[in-house]
């Protein structure tokens, strides 16, 4: 697919192999989402997402996507966010800071490694009483068990999956995280925009299969109480109806 955006002319163009050149005007969503999509590439190319802190601590994230998931948040009201995944911290300490806000929840994150100058900050930081860190395989049943344990019987759990983003490694968090969601709320497999990445630096050639977003479509297969719902938006007076996000396809709703 080639893009090209003529800015002179206010239009946005786009090649398929031999289909028939498509042409937008600038302003139209059509548009916007060309221009999003190549975008998305390039800031991959770029390292972007490596480019943010969040009070303090690195938070390799798209801005869109947290901009986003505040909303959920906003929305669903958990009282427990679980991730799996931790890096520098800084996805912990932004859920936390909301939680500090609204004046409860707390965070569990799980990582296979959690680095000790990495650790030693996020327990340093003023967030760090709403956080709790459970070193070890995301899909070992101990950790599971380590996490599941925080749960209290009246939490409303929301769980974000942000760690190996291989397909039967997501596929098996799903299995295992999901039954702690509670309904009404979402799990989230994050990252699959790798589908789309094929042929970019640091990807692989299996990517277009072998994907967060697949094992997403594979578990809504195999478990009925949920399903992959993009989250409502609560304000949109603009033209853009689909999000900018490298989540496509992540958010799965438990419905019973």
């Amino acid at each position: 697919m080639k893009i090209r955006i003529d800015m002179d002319n206010g239009r946005v163009e786009v090649e398929r192999g031999t289909d028939p050149v498509e042409s937008h005007e600038a302003g139209t969503a059509e548009a916007f989402e060309l221009v999003s999509k190549a975008w998305l590439r390039v800031g991959w190319d770029a390292k972007y997402v490596y480019g943010f802190t969040w009070m303090g601590r690195p938070i390799i994230q798209l801005p869109e996507d947290m901009f986003r998931i505040q909303e959920v948040i906003h929305q669903v009201r958990p009282t427990l966010i679980i991730e799996t995944g931790v890096a520098h911290g800084g996805s912990l300490i932004f859920y936390a800071s909301l939680f500090e806000a609204m004046g409860t929840g707390r965070v569990v994150g799980v990582d296979i490694e959690i680095r000790p100058h990495n650790r030693a900050a996020i327990e340093a930081h003023p967030m760090a009483r709403r956080i709790s860190l459970v070193e070890g395989s995301s899909v070992d049943p101990a950790v599971v068990e380590a996490v599941r344990s925080q749960i209290q019987p009246d939490d409303r759990v929301l769980v974000v999956l942000d760690s190996c983003h291989a397909k039967e490694h997501v596929l098996q968090e799903l299995r295992l995280y999901a039954p702690l969601v509670s309904v009404g709320s979402y799990i989230l497999a994050a990252d699959g925009i790798m589908k789309d990445l094929v042929g970019a630096p640091r990807s692989q050639p299996d990517w277009a299969t072998n994907n967060p977003e697949a094992a997403a479509r594979a578990f809504v297969g195999e478990c009925p109480a949920f399903e992959i719902v993009e989250p409502p938006r609560p304000f949109n007076e603009g033209l853009v109806e689909r999000p900018v996000t490298y989540w496509p396809g992540g958010w799965l709703k438990r419905i019973r």
